[in-house]
């Protein structure tokens, strides 16, 4: 079986650290560099996040590269309120062996795409400004790029602001940039992060399947991504999701932009779904998902980990 070759574009944060976990272990893909980016926390912990993960998958071997330590234009607004001050609360990890490559997350991109001999695509699990910065500076990557599978936007109303989803409203210029950069993207948005719930019975049982699930369980007690007794949020396994169990989701091609001026909804990502704008689809948006079979899908995914 070939493997598709993925790069995370990440900001751990305790979904995150899921997500990874499933894609490191996922037969189906091969993870050719993690890039880090300020989100949840800044980029320093996000990096060391990232490290001290790959420590304890043991996998080690996989490159980590230092991205953006700030949006592009927007003062830098983190959620250490939901994920705590480290952005990895709830569970003592060793501290990491290996540190960053030298190459920035941008320049490490660009290596990887135009190096590899079949397209790459890119998950991007935090705010897009790396993946702006990649696709402005080096726009001929595009042509080696597969896709960009995104977690991030909203159908309709926002999780950071009134109508703002947290990665795209912590940089919204980078949102813009990328959904009118021509690539091929793929939206798994705030919508469907609030019905793919772990649930109180799941995490008892994914405590007791592995040094993963023991793991994971210790951060949920930690995560205020929704409540530890009504059902937790996997955001960003959403997106591997994607990649793994397509068919657990309902989705459109139709045209998503992304508001810059309003002063109440920036960060708003206007996904038209009944063409009003009279533009040419430039997305496909997962518009619903089959919860019963994302728990489902989720347990088995951490069931194959470490």
């Amino acid at each position: 079986m070939n493997k598709r070759p993925i790069i995370i574009d990440t900001d751990p944060g305790i979904d995150d650290a899921l997500a990874i976990a499933i894609a490191l272990y996922a037969g189906e893909l091969d993870v050719k560099l993690i890039t880090t980016v300020a989100g949840n926390v800044g980029v320093d912990k996000t990096t060391y996040n990232a490290l001290r993960l790959l420590k304890f998958f043991e996998k080690e071997s996989i490159p980590v590269a230092v991205g953006a330590d700030k949006p592009l234009i927007r003062p830098y607004e983190d959620a250490s309120y939901i994920h705590g001050k480290s952005g990895m609360e709830g569970y003592d990890f060793e501290d990491p062996t290996c540190t960053p490559i030298t190459e920035n997350a941008v320049n490490a991109m660009r290596r990887i795409i135009t190096e590899s001999k079949e397209p790459i695509t890119i998950v991007a699990i935090g705010p897009l400004t790396n993946v702006a910065l990649l696709l402005k500076v080096y726009p001929e990557v595009k042509e080696n790029i597969k896709e960009v599978v995104m977690m991030g936007g909203s159908l309709s109303r926002g999780n950071m602001g009134v109508m703002s989803e947290f990665n795209v409203g912590v940089d919204p210029e980078a949102a813009y940039i990328l959904f009118h950069s021509g690539v091929d993207i793929a939206m798994v948005g705030l919508d469907i992060g609030l019905k793919a719930l772990v649930l109180p019975e799941d995490s008892e049982e994914i405590k007791t399947m592995n040094k993963t699930g023991e793991m994971a369980y210790c951060l949920f007690k930690k995560y205020r991504g929704g409540s530890f007794n009504t059902g937790l949020k996997m955001y960003d396994s959403t997106a591997i999701a994607y990649l793994l169990a397509p068919e657990i989701y309902e989705v459109v091609d139709t045209y998503v932009d992304v508001e810059l001026a309003g002063s109440m909804t920036a960060g708003c990502t206007v996904v038209d779904l009944k063409g009003y704008l009279k533009q040419s689809n430039n997305a496909k948006v997962c518009i619903d998902v089959d919860a019963d079979k994302f728990r489902k899908w989720f347990k088995e995914s951490i069931r194959k980990c470490n």
